[in-house]
């Protein structure tokens, strides 16, 4: 059960993580600037949506990698 625990830990952590670092990335990218001044509100949103869409596929992209290097003790 504490095994349990600890990967779900990891993944919430995980998630969180990689979602951060891609809207921060993409934040910086200053697209912002090429969106009118009345479609900033949606442009903001849309960015919220999209970096936690980038975000959530790159972190079960590393969980899927870790649980996958974990699991070859076991072809041996």
């Amino acid at each position: 059960m504490r095994q349990i625990g600890l990967n779900a830990l990891l993944t919430i952590i995980s998630n969180f993580t990689f979602i951060l670092i891609t809207f921060k990335i993409l934040r910086d990218l200053r697209l912002d600037y090429y969106v009118n001044k009345e479609r900033q509100r949606t442009f903001r949103l849309f960015l919220i949506l999209v970096s936690t869409a980038l975000g959530f596929l790159i972190s079960q992209f590393f969980l899927n990698f870790i649980d996958s290097v974990r699991n070859l003790g076991y072809l041996l």
